[in-house]
C-alpha cells in the first residue's frame, strides 16, 4: 500500500449494516508513502494513526501529471 498526502483512506466494514470509514490521509511517517499514515476521519474530523489492515485501500485524489498536482 502506497499513499499521498491528500489521498483518501478506506476502511470496508468487517460486517453487514456497518458503514465504512474513510478519511484523508494527513500524516506520512515513511517517505515511500508506506503505512501507518496520520488520517483525519471524515465522520469526527479527528486525527489519529492506522496501521491499516487487510480491508484498508487507498483512493488517490491527486495525479501527477494534472493540472495543480505536484511534481
Amino acid at each position: 500500500m502506497h499513499a499521498e498526502l491528500g489521498d483518501e483512506l478506506i476502511i470496508e466494514s468487517p460486517a453487514t449494516g456497518i458503514p465504512r470509514r474513510d478519511g484523508e490521509i494527513v500524516g506520512l511517517h515513511h517517505g515511500d508513502g508506506t503505512p501507518p499514515y496520520d488520517v483525519r476521519w471524515s465522520d469526527t474530523g479527528r486525527v489519529s494513526l492506522v496501521f491499516p489492515g487487510p480491508d484498508a485501500h487507498v483512493r488517490h485524489l491527486h495525479h501527477h501529471g494534472e493540472p495543480g498536482a505536484g511534481p
